[in-house]
C-alpha cells in the first residue's frame, strides 16, 4: 500500500466538504476518483497535496504517518498534482514556471542543463511547447501540457491528475494513456480525476465514488460499468441527450474571409468562412491553440479582426466592442469561467448582473432588484449555494458555469458563442448544460459550439467544422462523420 487516507474530514463555513472519507492507493495502481462538482474530490486531493489541512483524519504514505502542511512537503515526499485550474504564473515563461518549483537559486545557475533535460522530455512526450514563451500567451490546452510536464519533471511517485485529458484529441489522449501506463509499469501510482467514464473504464484499476462529501463506494473497474458508475455519482440514472434534427431557419451569423493576430502579433486566423442559421449548432473541433480561442474572441468583440467581416442579422458588427456585440443579442459562454466569465471576489448577485445595465438607477445599483434576479437564477438553474450574497469563489465549477449560462441566457439571445461549456464538469452538470443548449436551439437560437470533446461535438452539432492552424480545413453534417475522422483532421491529416 502506497497511500492510506483515513476518516478525512474538512469543513468550510460550516459545510462538510469531506465527511469521514477513506481512500487507499496501491503501488503501481491507477485509481480513479469520481463525483459531481462539489462532491469533495478536489478538496480531498488538496489535503493530500498540502494545500489544506484536514480537520480530522490521518494520512499514511509508504506505511508511515505523515503531516503534509504544504505542497513543498508533498513534492518532497514524492507527491505531485496537476490541478484543473492551473497553478502557473502568467507573466513567467514556460521554463521559469517549471524551474520556479525547485525554490533553489542553484537551479537558475544551471538553466542550460535544465533546459536540455526539459526539452528532452518535451520531445519524448510530444507536448509541443516553447520554453521561452510567456504562459499568458498560451491556450488553456498548452498550459495543461506544461502542468503535466512540470509534475513529471519533479519525478513524483504519486501523481494526482485532475481532468488531464479535457483538452486533448483522441489520439493525444491515447498517447497520454501510454505514458501513464509506462509510468505505472515503472512503479508510479496515479490518482486520476475525470468526468469521462470511458476513460475510467479503459485506464483505471479501481474507482472511488464520492457524493455530497461522502465516500459512496470503491469498486474494481473490471466489476462495474459506465451506467452503474453514473448512478453512483448522482444517485440516479444519467442520459446525455443528442440533439435531434430541428427546423433550420435563416442565417443569423456569417463570417467572411476572417483574419486575426494572436497575442504575439502572429497570424492565427486565416480566411475563416462559416454560416450559422436559426436553430443550428455549428461545432468547431480542434486541438487547443489552433485559433478557436481567437475566433470566439473576434466574434464577441474581445479581439480585433485584421481582415474580413462578421455579419449578424444582416448587420456588419466587425470590430465592435464586447458591449456593442452583446447589445446585438449575442451571448458568450467563455472558455475560462473563473478569469473571463466571472469576478471571483464579487458576490453571486453581482456576477449575475455583469453586462446588464438595467439594474442601475441614477448610477446606483438597485440591490432589491439584483437580489430578486439572482435568486431567480439560483432557483431556475439549480445553483447550489448558500445564497446570492455568497462570493463567486465559493461555487463549484459546475455551479459557477450554471450561473454564467443563466446570466447569458436571461437576455434572450439570438446567437450564443459557447466555448468549452462543459470542460471539467461532472456528468450531472454536463447533462444539464446540454439540455439548456438544445432548448435554446429549439427556440431558433443559433449556436457556435467550440469544444475539444469530440463526443460532445457529435452529440450536439448539426454541422461540424475542424480548425487546424487557424483555418477551417473541412466542414460537414455531424451525422455524416465519426470521432476517428475528426480526430485525424484535428491532427492535420487530410
Amino acid at each position: 500500500m502506497l497511500l492510506e487516507m483515513k476518516n478525512i474530514t474538512k469543513h468550510f463555513s460550516g459545510i462538510k466538504a469531506n465527511d469521514g472519507i477513506d481512500l487507499c492507493l496501491r503501488k503501481g495502481e491507477i485509481h480513479s476518483l469520481l463525483g459531481e462538482n462539489g462532491a469533495g474530490k478536489t478538496t480531498l486531493m488538496n489535503i493530500l497535496y498540502g494545500l489544506y489541512e484536514p480537520d480530522q483524519g490521518e494520512i499514511y504514505f509508504k506505511e508511515k504517518p505523515v503531516k503534509i502542511k504544504s505542497p513543498k512537503e508533498a513534492i518532497k515526499l514524492g507527491i505531485g498534482m496537476v490541478h484543473q485550474h492551473f497553478m502557473l504564473i502568467p507573466a513567467f515563461s514556460v521554463l521559469e514556471n517549471i524551474v520556479l518549483g525547485s525554490c533553489s537559486f542553484l537551479s537558475f545557475l544551471k538553466l542550460k542543463e535544465i533546459r536540455k533535460k526539459i526539452q528532452d522530455m518535451i520531445n519524448i512526450y510530444g507536448f509541443e511547447v516553447e520554453l521561452d514563451v510567456p504562459v499568458w500567451q498560451l491556450s488553456v490546452g498548452e498550459q495543461q501540457r506544461i502542468e503535466i510536464l512540470k509534475t513529471l519533471y519533479y519525478g513524483a511517485q504519486l501523481l494526482i491528475l485532475d481532468e488531464p485529458t479535457a483538452v486533448l484529441t483522441p489520439k493525444e489522449t491515447e498517447d497520454f494513456f501510454l505514458i501513464i501506463k509506462s509510468l505505472v509499469h515503472k512503479g508510479h501510482s496515479i490518482i486520476f480525476i475525470t468526468h469521462k467514464l470511458k476513460e475510467v473504464m479503459s485506464i483505471s484499476h479501481r474507482v472511488t465514488v464520492l457524493r455530497g462529501g461522502k465516500k459512496i463506494e470503491t469498486i474494481y473497474t473490471s466489476k462495474t460499468n459506465e451506467f452503474e458508475l453514473a448512478r453512483l455519482m448522482v444517485g440516479r440514472g444519467i442520459t446525455l441527450e443528442s440533439k435531434k434534427p430541428s427546423s433550420i431557419g435563416n442565417t443569423v451569423i456569417e463570417v467572411k474571409n476572417l483574419y486575426a493576430l494572436d497575442d504575439r502579433n502572429l497570424n492565427i486566423l486565416k480566411d475563416i468562412n462559416l454560416k450559422i442559421r436559426e436553430g443550428e449548432i455549428f461545432g468547431i473541433a480542434g486541438v487547443d491553440g489552433n485559433g478557436q480561442k481567437e475566433l470566439a474572441e473576434v466574434i464577441t468583440g474581445m479581439r480585433k479582426a485584421t481582415g474580413g467581416k462578421i455579419i449578424i442579422n444582416n448587420l456588419n458588427v466587425t470590430n465592435l466592442n464586447p458591449g456593442e456585440i452583446s447589445m446585438k443579442r449575442v451571448a458568450h459562454i467563455p472558455e475560462d469561467r473563473k478569469n473571463t466569465g466571472a469576478i471571483m471576489n464579487f458576490t453571486i448577485g453581482e456576477n449575475a448582473i455583469l453586462g446588464h445595465p438595467d439594474f442601475f438607477k441614477d448610477f446606483f445599483l438597485n440591490y432589491t432588484k439584483v437580489k430578486e434576479f439572482s435568486d431567480s437564477l439560483i432557483k431556475n438553474y439549480a445553483i447550489k449555494t448558500a445564497g446570492s450574497n455568497s462570493p463567486a469563489w465559493s461555487l463549484s465549477g459546475g455551479n459557477l458555469q450554471k450561473l454564467i449560462i443563466g446570466r447569458e441566457l436571461s437576455e434572450k439571445p439570438l446567437f450564443i458563442v459557447a466555448v468549452h461549456p462543459t470542460r471539467g464538469l461532472d456528468l450531472g452538470a454536463i447533462e444539464y448544460i446540454h439540455k439548456m443548449l438544445i432548448k435554446e436551439c429549439e427556440k431558433g437560437v443559433a449556436i457556435l459550439l467550440i469544444s475539444t470533446d469530440l463526443n460532445e461535438i457529435l452529440m450536439l452539432s448539426d454541422t461540424v467544422g475542424v480548425i487546424y492552424k487557424g483555418q477551417i480545413i473541412d466542414q460537414f453534417p455531424a451525422k455524416e462523420t465519426s470521432v476517428e475522422r475528426i480526430g485525424l483532421l484535428m491532427a492535420g491529416v487530410m
